[in-house]
């Protein structure tokens, strides 16, 4: 009798936030990971805190996606597994201001992350699912995609790929089973979003769901039709409005004014 082998997955932005809560959800439902993100600490004390509780095999992947040869580095791993069952392309982060005061060079690190990273990380993972017939990825975008705004134009644009691109290549891929999601949270608690709640009139609290709750939700809609997936009825309420001719204008039009007038500081976050 053959022995059931043991799933991979493999998370970018997995030190901290949403990608260390798809690492634990993972790590509890009997996966093997890989763990990429910048910070070889946090990467290291979340993989010995999954070790300890869960008794998986984790691998840590120090890389800086915002760089061609940390990109390089995790496209060699890549291909080098003989299977690979989910990749989760969550590497990340934010840039708040007006894109004309901001640096060009980060605005050209958030495609790099965002959008270059993760069609580069998919080209490397989909040779070896379609041989299988097998395989998942997940793309970390958001409700920004939906919702462009002033004072967020890059964020919102890179999502905005994200979902396109993934819609584009489920279709591609859809005989061949594989399964692509463009997941797109709204707020949740984290590094990332509980720096941008640093005036903390600025989104209400409500508003907030748990990182680990985002993660459970998609991993269980990965089962379902449809590649985007927004968790949370509120969020899922917003986007429906947003996408309706003339009303969808008007609410992006007055979110953005009060978005302006209550974010003054210029934010960038990493994971």
């Amino acid at each position: 009798m053959n022995e059931k082998m043991t799933p991979l997955a493999l998370i970018t932005g997995a030190s901290s936030g949403l990608g260390a809560a798809f690492a634990v959800q993972l790590a509890a439902r009997g996966y093997a990971l890989i763990l990429v993100a910048r910070r070889i600490d946090k990467l290291t004390s979340l993989a010995e805190e999954l070790k300890r509780e869960h008794k998986v095999g984790i691998e840590i992947l120090p890389a800086d996606l915002a760089s061609d040869d940390g990109i390089h580095k995790v496209e060699v791993r890549i291909r080098a597994l003989k299977r690979l069952d989910l990749l989760v392309n969550s590497a990340g982060y934010g840039l708040a201001g007006e894109f004309s005061r901001q640096s060009i060079d980060k605005n050209l690190d958030m495609l790099q992350v965002h959008c270059a990273a993760a069609v580069r990380l998919i080209h490397a993972a989909l040779p070896g699912m379609i041989a299988r017939q097998s395989g998942a990825i997940i793309n970390v975008a958001s409700i920004s995609a939906f919702t462009p705004m002033a004072g967020n134009v890059q964020y919102s644009a890179t999502k905005a790929y994200l979902v396109t691109f993934s819609k584009a290549l489920q279709l591609e891929n859809r005989r061949q089973g594989i399964k692509i999601q463009a997941l797109c949270p709204g707020f949740f608690h984290s590094e990332f979003h509980d720096v941008m709640r640093a005036n903390k009139n600025a989104i209400p609290g409500w508003l907030f769901m748990q990182a680990d709750e985002v993660a459970r939700r998609s991993l269980a809609a990965l089962k379902r039709k449809g590649v985007v997936y927004v968790p949370g009825f509120l969020y899922q309420v917003g986007v429906f409005m947003v996408s309706l001719p003339g009303l969808g204008d008007w609410v992006v039009g007055i979110v953005t004014r009060l978005a302006s007038r209550k974010r003054k500081e210029f934010i960038k976050v990493r994971e």
